[in-house]
């Protein structure tokens, strides 16, 4: 069932017994779990069924610390959420991103990967991808085309990706929720304060407002936040008036280890002539390509050289960005011929002969898609300035620290050293990696994957919710999402968000029986 929030009379209370805010991958997965269950279930969606500039707005913030993409653009505020721009890429993270690392402060998840590994298995449908199968070996078999590079896997291995065409939950899954008897969707239904009992155990009502003035509570036994890591954030230091630092932020971690993935190019790979078994493992095509391999440090190596998690992929380049390489392969005029054959459209033979350089084709960039260490430096905050709601925008402050510099050196020196010890290529690493007073480059870039700021941990001196997802302190509220995340490996987080729905839904569908 859909009502729009718009035509409720002013004051009206809703009352269920589960309310889910936030209409996403996260929220509409949990959603969808309880239909047919007999219990009455609200969906709280602050934007309407599609893009609305003045509702997108609210999600407008302050950048204080690292560059980084206008907050209002990184996520949708509409049914079906960031799904709506996501690209379908899905990956699993690997087992020592659950595992607490001496040389990674703060890391450590209170669960385990086999713990995960059911619900992962459930996701897969859900994201409308293929059978969890995520080793290279695996897809080989499939597509003989798919083959591996020769390197040494215990040190550099190939993770795997598989695609989803991508799922836009907010059209995918519109016609199962409009049509549930026990789930109501509220469109326009914009979260504002959540309010606990007198003795903050528990939370009591929510308040919604509109833009056009309307106020709304919400009563039911359970909730869950099911925003994205910067606005479940927000509306925990916002619900300050009960206690003045917001709900579950007794030991001031909320809004503190926010993470996003490095994605930044590291370098350029060519690759020798003696490769001919062709780049179908590694290349992606939109909409076209299943699954894709890329090259990752094995955890062996992480332990070894104290370095976090992260991968590289190949995309193809041209002579010039190599132009300033030192590949042994490589001669300025060979180099300038290939540069004016690429300029006549590459008309006719590539300049040079089988033992020479090898044609265009064999030219990469190296772009890493690396992890972020836990910071709690790096963090969401309130700002003076509200929102058209009257809610407190945000301020993100995105910090890293020197583990990211010495991952991304160390990596590539290995990555390097493998590809010339196996005879397979040349790696020419860019200065800002080897260079040991070089800042972060133009290139900083994220993933948008926003993670953390409510992190899982089974103490409340360490983290916002317990290993259930549950916030400290607070009885009926849990959070869904990738603020939940302790670390963030190298995979895309969409998998793990819905896995980790699907096993917060169980552990809801316990509580209420």
């Amino acid at each position: 069932m859909h009502i729009d929030a718009r035509t409720l009379p002013n004051g009206s209370l809703l009352e269920g017994d589960l309310c889910i805010v936030g209409a996403g991958a996260a929220g509409i997965t949990i959603a969808r779990e309880w239909i047919g269950s007999g219990y009455k279930v609200l969906l709280l969606e602050g934007g309407g069924l599609q893009y609305e500039p003045a509702l997108q707005d609210s999600y407008r913030g302050e950048i204080v610390g690292l560059p980084y993409f206008p907050l209002e653009a990184a996520r949708l505020h509409c049914f079906g959420g960031t799904t709506g721009h996501w690209a379908g890429w899905c990956s699993p993270l690997d087992p020592i991103d659950f595992e607490r690392r001496d040389w990674v402060p703060h890391s450590g998840w209170p669960i385990r990967r086999d713990d995960l590994d059911p619900y992962y298995v459930r996701a897969q449908p859900i994201l409308q991808l293929g059978p969890y199968e995520y080793s290279a070996a695996a897809w080989q078999r499939r597509d003989s085309a798919m083959t591996p590079f020769g390197l040494d896997p215990r040190v550099v291995w190939t993770k795997m990706w598989q695609f989803s065409p991508p799922t836009r939950f907010g059209t995918t899954y519109r016609d199962a929720i409009f049509g549930a008897r026990n789930v109501t969707l509220y469109t326009y239904a914009n979260v504002c304060e959540i309010e606990p009992n007198e003795t903050v155990t528990a939370i009591q009502e929510l308040r919604i407002r509109g833009l056009d003035g309307k106020e709304h509570r919400v009563r039911a036994r359970h909730y869950v936040l099911a925003c994205c890591s910067i606005q479940n954030a927000r509306l925990l230091l916002a619900s300050n008036r009960r206690v003045p630092t917001g709900l579950g932020n007794g030991n001031d971690l909320v809004g503190r280890f926010f993470m996003e993935h490095i994605e930044i190019p590291g370098g350029h790979l060519v690759l020798a002539p003696s490769w001919t078994a062709g780049l179908r493992m590694y290349e992606w095509i939109a909409g076209v390509t299943k699954a894709r391999g890329e090259l990752a440090p094995h955890a062996t190596l992480q332990r070894e050289r104290h370095m976090l998690n992260g991968t590289v992929s190949l995309w193809p380049g041209s002579p010039d960005e190599v132009a300033k390489s030192t590949f042994q392969m490589m001669t300025p005029e060979v180099l300038a011929a290939m540069r004016d054959w690429e300029a006549r459209g590459r008309v006719g033979p590539p300049p040079f002969a089988e033992n020479e350089p090898p044609p265009v084709d064999r030219f990469f960039n190296v772009v890493s898609r690396q992890e972020q260490a836990p910071n709690p430096r790096s963090r969401v905050t309130l700002s003076a300035e509200r929102d058209g709601f009257g809610m407190p925008r945000v301020k993100l402050d995105w910090r890293m620290t020197d583990l990211e510099r010495h991952t991304f050196r160390a990596f590539y020196e290995v990555l390097g050293r493998e590809f010339g010890r196996s005879g397979l290529g040349r790696v020419q690493i860019l200065e800002w990696i080897t260079s040991a007073d070089a800042g972060w480059p133009s290139t900083l870039s994220g993933g948008w994957h926003h993670m953390g700021t409510t992190r899982m941990h089974e103490s409340a001196r360490w983290g916002v919710v317990n290993p259930d997802c549950q916030v400290h302190g607070l009885a009926n509220l849990s959070i869904a999402g990738s603020s939940v995340f302790p670390t963030g490996g190298a995979a895309n987080p969409t998998l793990t968000i819905v896995a980790l729905s699907l096993r917060l839904s169980d552990t809801l569908k316990r509580k209420v029986a």
